[in-house]
């Protein structure tokens, strides 16, 4: 009688929906996410990798925008007073924001790398990179007047946050309808 343990193409042969596979003594992986990860390595590229951040970015900053808008709807219906109370605990949902421009930032740089020798032949692209900065100016306009409003005299603030904010889900949608259109 032998004590050879299995392989790893015996016991995939062998496994069922719901059989866990050994990665090495400690670590066993189901095999859906087992096949997942070899494809995924075998497969795709460092590009391939930035484009799902860069969309996960894009889902977390434009997300950010309409949870405000409907957020903001919310506290339309509320009494005054609660309206002012609400508005200001809402401020933590802009975090995911920040978040979200930040991948966006990051991984567009690498994906743009292709692109930056021919960017002077590319008007909508050059459009779309001058809206990410004009994005990028009214956050932080938006930050610093979420500071100021957590301080004090938040109705003149809030005001001032809910123009931006309308503002900055027009500039963010124009983004992506640019990024479609140049990348095609």
């Amino acid at each position: 009688m032998t004590s050879e343990r299995p392989t790893q193409e015996d016991l995939r042969a062998s496994a069922g929906p719901n059989t866990l596979l050994p990665v090495n003594e400690r670590t066993y992986l189901h095999p859906l996410i087992f096949y997942l990860a070899a494809s995924f390595h075998q497969t795709h590229t460092m590009r391939d990798i930035m484009l799902i951040i860069h969309f996960i970015g894009l889902a977390m900053g434009i997300g950010t925008s309409f949870a405000f808008m409907f957020l903001g709807i919310a506290a339309a219906k509320l009494a005054p007073e609660d309206r002012l109370k609400f508005a200001l605990q809402t401020f933590s949902v802009s975090r995911m924001g920040h978040i979200g421009l930040t991948l966006l930032i990051l991984s567009g740089g690498y994906l743009m790398t292709p692109y930056w020798r021919s960017l002077s032949n590319v008007p909508l692209l050059i459009a779309k990179l001058v809206l990410v900065v004009i994005l990028a100016i009214l956050i932080g306009i938006i930050s610093v007047n979420m500071r100021k409003a957590l301080a004090g005299n938040a109705e003149a603030h809030l005001k001032k946050i809910g123009t931006l904010g309308r503002l900055t889900m027009i500039v963010g949608l124009a983004i992506v309808i640019l990024a479609v259109c140049v990348f095609h």
